[in-house]
């Protein structure tokens, strides 16, 4: 498996990612803390980091990013944190952004602010953000299947382990941007294609077998 480098100057963090790795997903690795009001579905740019170096070896920027980020801010080498990933090894240093906390709504306007976005989304964005708050409703399921008793205990985990590892690559796949699940699906399309030649020689040893006889 490839690997690719990255570091956070604000935090002074820095750790080795798996190649296919977005720049959130990192971030929240080594224990850097990253805004995301929309789910991380690129509607919004509160989880936005200025790349200092290695911005070659991120992706190219998605259409959320074209939308969310303005020509000067890509310029000024921004991206969405949550659109952008590792596409080849190499050393990325990125800067986040950090918010005042006087700058930021107060709780009962980011809840409004949600809430319509919430309803304007598509369906497939509605399912991606209803994964995340699936995943608060099961950590709350785990801290009372901790205080339960032990033959409940060891069924109940099985169960979890099985349905969180279904949910978090259903919340990936929800985040990924368009481009990125198009080009996954032509990968995969590639792999699932049958290898017909050893059928192929078969076929023409038999009919040359035949002819013989």
């Amino acid at each position: 498996m490839e690997e690719a480098e990255i570091k956070f100057e604000r935090e002074n963090r820095d750790g080795v990612v798996a190649v296919g790795t977005y720049l959130y997903e990192a971030a929240r690795r080594l224990g850097v803390e990253v805004d995301a009001v929309c789910g991380r579905i690129g509607e919004c740019d509160s989880c936005e980091m200025r790349i200092t170096h290695g911005i070659e070896f991120l992706s190219e920027p998605t259409a959320a990013e074209i939308k969310q980020l303005s020509a000067a801010r890509r310029k000024n080498r921004e991206r969405l944190s949550c659109q952008a990933k590792f596409e080849k090894p190499g050393e990325v240093v990125a800067m986040t952004n950090k918010k005042k906390k006087e700058d930021l709504p107060k709780d009962e306007e980011k809840t409004e602010e949600y809430r319509k976005q919430f309803e304007e989304m598509p369906l497939e964005k509605k399912i991606a953000s209803l994964v995340q708050l699936e995943a608060i409703a099961l950590g709350e399921t785990f801290s009372f299947v901790i205080n339960s008793p032990s033959a409940i205990l060891g069924k109940m985990m099985d169960v979890l382990a099985q349905f969180g590892l279904k949910m978090d690559a259903d919340a990936k796949k929800a985040t990924r941007p368009e481009e990125h699940k198009i080009k996954s699906e032509d990968e995969n399309e590639v792999h699932k294609a049958p290898d017909n030649s050893a059928n192929n020689e078969s076929t023409t040893v038999n009919t040359e077998a035949a002819k013989d006889g």
